[in-house]
């Protein structure tokens, strides 16, 4: 199935890049200066993970709801991006000893432990909900892209926000980096995505 061979692409994309920034992380940082549970460092690791798996998941169910060539590559590279990073996050927890998921509520390392929270399966700002993230999967054409863009600049607008928090709060030079670089190519792809929403017609949501 074109979805499993995408899948499995990714993953083994994914391991590749994580072994490479986790043997990064350990040449920039050194043991020394390995981040404790309830660190900034951890807590965006665990935390960006899930919301890039998301990410991953409406790309992902995109691609099979249209033929449009343009959205269909926009979510390919989303797709692979986030996948490659999360790898990356996953990695980096695995070499700190560190647990991927945590008693505490999301975002609680920005100083706002569950008020970023929302209802139906949006743990974080930007995440869909699970009634949206199933409309998507009933959705075709037109509507599919439209959609998609519209959630996924959404999503984009809430990890830009953590990404930022974990360049202000990490202490892990690599991991702030990399956090950097989401603000900086998610930004780029929210306005990549206005204009593709008004060539649709349509707007980003409020």
């Amino acid at each position: 199935m074109r979805h499993a061979g995408w899948i499995a692409g990714a993953a083994a994309a994914v391991l590749v890049a994580a072994g490479a920034l986790t043997y990064a992380v350990a040449g920039d940082d050194g043991a020394a200066r390995t981040p404790a549970a309830d660190s900034a460092d951890a807590g965006f690791a665990r935390d960006m993970a899930v919301h890039h798996q998301q990410a991953v998941e409406m790309s992902y169910l995109v691609r099979d709801r249209t033929e449009d060539e343009e959205v269909r590559r926009l979510a390919y590279d989303i797709a692979q991006t986030q996948a490659n990073q999360r790898g990356m996050l996953l990695g980096w927890l695995d070499l700190w000893g560190l647990p991927k998921v945590s008693s505490d509520p999301p975002m609680t390392w920005m100083g706002m432990g569950g008020a970023g929270a929302g209802e139906d399966g949006a743990l974080m700002p930007g995440m869909a909900t699970n009634a949206e993230m199933e409309r998507l999967g009933t959705l075709s054409g037109k509507a599919a892209e439209v959609y998609y863009l519209q959630l996924m600049t959404t999503h984009h607008r809430g990890g830009v926000h953590m990404a930022e928090a974990c360049v202000a709060r990490c202490a892990v030079g690599a991991e702030k980096r990399l956090a950097q670089g989401m603000v900086e190519g998610q930004e780029s792809e929210i306005g990549l995505m206005a204009r593709m929403l008004e060539e649709r017609g349509a707007r980003p949501r409020p």
